[in-house]
């Protein structure tokens, strides 16, 4: 079944969402949705999910799951506010777990134990999931964290942060648990796939010389012209590639703020005594 997709950009964070529903029966998933975070103020909101539910209106669709790629350390995932308006389920793949037993001691998480709880559904590799007449696959694609997933539907394969767009190359791989040569099979394990496959990206960083953000490519395409993984890279060239960059590279602005929310699938931490909801910056940690 063709699957039908819609694209919602969120310019602050430079992540896309995904909306994808089955035009015949009106059952649709939601892949790495954004909940609206200012660091300056502490404060959330939801204008980014609101759009993504205004579409789900418009198009009189049912979501079945809202599916993550991974936990972001970008943005703060809006999978609760989502599943309280759809009653769709969460998943993510299950070396969630993983990432939790780094993240939770950091953050002093003591209602995170390591076992995705927190997560309706813990996906498996090849693991298929339904929503009308799509069929949804897993691919365990880790590197950039060990919990990593890409989503194929037909022919689309939303990849998460694997690979970005040919001109920017790959998703760095120097969180904890990251893994460069873990992270060049993944990608290949997705290059692998007809060249004319259609690559759906999780981010979108418009690099010096282009004008306008670009979110989507093919295995071809990404073959062809991707500056970190094309055709003939040996895993020792871009496995030194890749640990150069990431030597260079900042922490994502919203690094701690993101990991603490999106390890309890997007759930903000428990009130403190007082009533009051705080997150946690873990001085000289990381």
């Amino acid at each position: 079944m063709k699957p039908a997709i819609q694209v919602f950009f969120d310019e602050q964070t430079f992540t896309i969402t995904y909306l994808v529903s089955d035009p015949a029966t009106r059952r649709a998933v939601i892949i790495d949705p954004v909940l609206d975070y200012d660091p300056k103020k502490a404060r959330t909101a939801t204008h980014s999910a609101d759009r993504v539910l205004d579409a789900v209106k418009a198009g009189g669709l049912t979501v079945d799951w809202i599916l993550e790629t991974h936990a972001h350390a970008d943005h703060l995932s809006a999978a609760v506010h989502l599943k309280a308006a759809t009653g769709a389920k969460v998943a993510i793949g299950e070396h969630i777990k993983d990432v939790q037993k780094v993240f939770a001691p950091i953050f002093d998480a003591k209602d995170v134990h390591g076992d995705g709880a927190q997560f309706d559904h813990l996906l498996k590799d090849g693991e298929v999931l339904a929503a009308g007449g799509l069929a949804i696959e897993v691919m365990r694609t880790p590197g950039h964290t060990p919990g990593c997933v890409s989503y194929q539907v037909d022919d689309h394969v939303f990849v998460g942060d694997t690979l970005f767009m040919p001109d920017y190359g790959t998703a760095r791989t120097d969180f904890p648990g990251g893994d460069a040569h873990a992270l060049y099979h993944s990608i290949k394990r997705i290059l692998a796939l007809p060249p004319e496959t259609q690559l759906w990206m999780c981010h979108d960083y418009k690099p010096p010389g282009r004008d306008s953000y670009l979110w989507h490519s093919t295995v071809g395409e990404q073959r062809a012209h991707n500056v970190h993984i094309h055709d003939g890279i040996t895993e020792e060239q871009f496995v030194a590639t890749r640990v150069a960059r990431d030597k260079t590279l900042a922490a994502p602005v919203l690094l701690l703020p993101a990991v603490q929310v999106n390890i309890r699938a997007g759930q903000i931490p428990p009130k403190d005594a007082n009533g009051q909801v705080y997150l946690r910056l873990p001085v000289d940690r990381l």
